[in-house]
């Protein structure tokens, strides 16, 4: 069955005509990148709509009859400039993919927890400092994106977020990662780069499907031995930090491919590292005070790219 599509993006709108309204049979509206100051009221009119999109448009709000349409799916707000979501957002009942990045919110409503089939939630780039502890309810969760908001820790709760696979992380003011990080099991690719971590807690070893970690631009001193416990592990990023030693562990990441350690203060490199069966590149670089190991000359010969 051919699905009720209209696309009215990049068509400089200043308002949408009450035409578009009139289509009961309509599933999919895109209006990317138009001038749109506002969506009209009657917008709940479209009942069978599933996924809208308004990306980059001059929205202050959404109305709340927007969030009387149960069967929406998919919403992508994003580059507008909202500065809060309405509590009436848990209604939203089918919602899979709530996408409001790059607006000008502060505040998320407790009904966030509500939306028990939310699978992608993009938050980044707002002015964001908590998530509601309602979050934990979202379970079906497998992409969240907080990035370059002001948070400064996380909740605990989101060790309730079972299902998730990625988490972005990444330019916030976090000082350290809750012990429930380590209860992702699910989770494949973590980017925390660009924070204030100082250290990592001992639960990181729990992420045993974790293939990529991504911590650069942070003040990491030291890093847990339970970090050996990530046997997927394939790309580790931990370059500009505070690193002036590396757990012996290290060498057990069977699975490791690319390991990034420039501008650190180590002086030593775990002898286990020589042994790593599929490490394609090693960047040791801006390093001042690391001894030779004297093993690079065999990586290389393996075939590892070793920069020093």
């Amino acid at each position: 069955m051919q699905q009720h599509i209209l696309d009215l993006s990049d068509k400089q709108l200043t308002a949408l005509s009450e035409d578009v309204l009139a289509d009961p049979e309509l599933e999919a509206l895109y209006l990317d990148n138009n001038q749109l100051p506002e969506l009209p009221l009657g917008i709940n009119k479209l009942r069978r709509l599933r996924k809208l999109s308004v990306f980059h448009n001059q929205l202050s709000a959404l109305p709340e009859a927007l969030f009387e349409m149960a069967s929406l799916e998919s919403v992508d707000a994003s580059a507008n400039q909202l500065t809060m979501v309405s509590a009436g957002l848990g209604r939203l009942g089918n919602l899979r993919v709530w996408d409001v990045q790059h607006n000008q919110i502060d505040q998320l409503p407790a009904s966030l927890g509500e939306l028990g089939r939310l699978e992608f939630l993009y938050l980044a780039g707002n002015l964001l400092t908590v998530l509601p502890d309602t979050c934990r309810n979202l379970r079906r969760l497998v992409y969240l994106n907080i990035s370059k908001n002001r948070f400064r820790e996380l909740p605990a709760c989101i060790g309730d977020m079972a299902d998730l696979v990625e988490v972005r992380i990444f330019g916030n003011q976090l000082t350290g990662l809750p012990e429930s990080f380590g209860d992702l099991a699910c989770l494949r690719e973590c980017y925390a780069m660009n924070n204030q971590l100082v250290s990592l807690p001992d639960t990181i070893g729990g992420l045993v499907v974790l293939r990529k970690l991504m911590l650069e631009g942070n003040q990491l001193t030291m890093l847990p031995e339970s970090i050996g416990d990530l046997g997927q592990l394939t790309d580790l990023d931990l370059r500009d930090n505070r690193l002036s030693r590396l757990p012996e562990s290290l060498g057990l990441l069977s699975s490791l491919r690319y390991l990034d350690l420039r501008k650190n203060d180590l002086r030593v490199l775990p002898e286990g590292l020589r042994w790593l069966p599929h490490l394609v590149k090693l960047d040791v670089r801006l390093n001042k005070f690391l001894e030779d190991p004297g093993w690079f000359g065999e990586l290389r010969r393996r075939g590892c790219i070793v920069l020093t």
